[in-house]
């Protein structure tokens, strides 16, 4: 099964650069996507033979995610059930499949100076313990803009963005720690040392021409399932939005 996870940087802009080509082209059985900046009805896309899932944020033109799936879920639901401090941005939807999860997440920025780490801490507590519930059950696939940096290798200037959002102690503590509740970063399991495999580029200074990036989009699999993963994907060639898409292959 293939499958690919993209933040757009809002649909509407990313359609008229491309979008609906890579999608037709990569003809993915699974396809998430994070930051649509959508709600309902503003956009016209249904391609055909697949299963479409929406999940729009209360505040215009913020956050929301999609899927597209060719495979009829057994269910779907839409956030993580829990403190309604965590709901009302479209940041999570899940599907059930007979054989595993899949969830895309857009997980919250920090922001600038920090304003909103206690919250994304809060947050990632909250997503790591559902999560861990899911995969009682049967095994998760996690893909979307995790909003991390979890080493040094996954960024270009590591020592002059200590602290930034985004490379904080706190966000990468967080990020451990999930995979340490029985997850792995599929991309870095199967590319240990690879350090040019970045997935946002700031629009400013050329940073993508010169690929000085971030590597904050991911595949998150359960670690009983890494031995069905074939690859992990980054797309850094095609454009459209200021993250590029990312890939997973599971047989």
């Amino acid at each position: 099964m293939k499958f690919i996870s993209w933040n757009v940087n809002g649909l509407r802009a990313c359609m008229g650069k491309g979008f609906s080509e890579f999608f037709a082209a990569e003809d993915a059985d699974i396809f998430a996507l994070q930051e649509t900046k959508l709600q309902q009805g503003q956009i016209d896309f249904a391609p055909e033979g697949y299963h479409c899932y929406w999940h729009y944020a209360l505040k215009k033109g913020y956050s929301g995610t999609a899927v597209f799936t060719k495979q009829e879920p057994l269910c779907v639901s839409y956030g993580m059930g829990k403190a309604e401090e965590f709901e009302g941005e479209g940041r999570v939807i899940t599907l059930e499949f007979p054989e595993f999860y899949f969830v895309t997440v857009y997980t919250p920025n920090a922001q600038r100076e920090l304003t909103r780490l206690e919250y994304r801490c809060r947050w990632e507590d909250a997503f790591r313990e559902y999560l861990s519930e899911l995969d009682k059950t049967k095994p998760v696939v996690v893909c979307g803009d995790m909003n991390v940096a979890h080493e040094e290798i996954d960024l270009k200037n590591s020592r002059s963005n200590v602290g930034n959002a985004g490379f904080t102690d706190e966000e990468r503590a967080k990020f451990t720690e999930l995979l340490e509740a029985g997850f792995a970063d599929s991309f870095r399991r199967l590319y240990p040392d690879r350090a040019d495999g970045y997935t946002w580029w700031s629009y400013m200074f050329k940073a993508r021409e010169r690929n000085v990036g971030w590597r904050i989009d991911y595949f998150v699999v359960s670690e009983r399932l890494l031995p069905r993963v074939r690859d992990a994907l980054i797309y850094n060639e095609v454009t459209g939005s200021d993250h590029c898409p990312v890939g997973l292959i599971l047989e």
